[in-house]
């Protein structure tokens, strides 16, 4: 190799050294840049604008770090709102309890003071007592709720989720309610078929499921006629909870499960308005569904939708 072709190679070799040497100073200039801009973004993140995202093509050298960033602010933000939805909620629950508590507790301590200083006498004693009694009973029902939804919402709730046969187990549910239906002369219809569907659930779980829903139309409907049913559809079993009553309008139709949501046509204001959303968190643990449709005055429907068991 002659001394003209060792220059002419050297000369090659020096040029494509510096186009790349050009090269990785411009891609480190640009990772310098997006650097900068990375770390600005996530200052303005860090001073409260969750809103922001980093950009970056797919060949960019900084790409998979921008994809990670922007998944963590992601997540960060949806538990960020999560925490500002359930402080919230606290807030709204305080609020109901200075209420939903302290009211009934302040009766119930004046009628018992009542008869405790013989300020009433005779059958208006025994009817104050007995109206004590009542709402001795409101409070504990409303603790219990509260107890439920505490438990629910701290994860201590644990759930034994088993083969059951739902047509047998409904019928052991129903069979203690039919004696206060009779009493309360509301008709009722019950369509459980005969052949066995077995779905998982946790037994004490799908009972307080039906027990709410249930009582929940004897507290709120003004019902004179409930149906309750279990009907084998594909490859799931829905149960369904009707009653003729008040109904639930459409704009408090889309709220019925949220936490705290009282509606203020066609129900009561009793309860706690924690009730359905129970319910519903009951439902979900056990893989299932729910959902209520209504026509005002003329019908209420609660459907639960368990997958079969395969």
């Amino acid at each position: 190799m002659d001394s003209s072709t060792l220059l002419m190679l050297a000369a090659v070799i020096t040029i494509a050294s510096l186009i790349l040497a050009f090269s990785f100073l411009i891609r480190l200039l640009q990772a310098k840049s997006k650097l900068k801009n990375i770390l600005e973004i996530l200052n303005d993140i860090q001073a409260g604008n969750g809103n922001h995202k980093i950009l970056a093509s797919p060949n960019d050298i900084t790409a998979v770090i921008c994809y990670k960033i922007n998944d963590i602010v992601y997540n960060y933000e949806e538990q960020l709102a999560s925490l500002r939805k359930a402080t919230e909620t606290n807030k709204q629950l305080m609020t109901s309890l200075s209420h939903d508590v302290r009211t009934p507790l302040t009766t119930l301590i004046g009628y018992l003071d009542a008869t405790h200083k013989g300020i009433v006498q005779g059958k208006e004693r025994e009817t104050y007592i007995e109206t004590a009694r009542h709402k001795a009973h409101d409070l504990k029902d409303y603790i219990d709720v509260l107890f439920d939804w505490f438990k629910l919402n701290s994860n201590e709730e644990t759930f034994s989720i088993q083969p059951f046969e739902i047509s047998e187990l409904t019928r052991d549910i129903l069979k203690d309610w039919i004696p206060i239906f009779e009493e309360k002369t509301l008709d009722y219809d019950i369509d459980i078929p005969e052949r066995p569907i077995i779905v998982k659930v946790d037994s004490e779980g799908y009972t307080r499921v039906i027990n709410n829903l249930i009582q929940n139309v004897l507290t709120h409907s003004n019902a004179s006629h409930i149906k309750v049913s279990v009907s084998n559809r594909s490859n799931q079993v829905e149960i369904c909870i009707t009653d003729n009553g008040k109904g639930i309008s459409k704009e408090d139709i889309k709220h019925i499960f949220e936490r705290l949501y009282k509606c203020d046509k066609g129900r009561s204001e009793k309860g706690s308005g924690l009730g359905l959303s129970i319910v519903q968190q009951i439902v979900k643990n056990m893989s299932g569904t729910i959902s209520a449709c209504s026509e005002p005055y003329k019908y209420t429907s609660f459907t639960i939708k368990f997958p079969l068991k395969k």
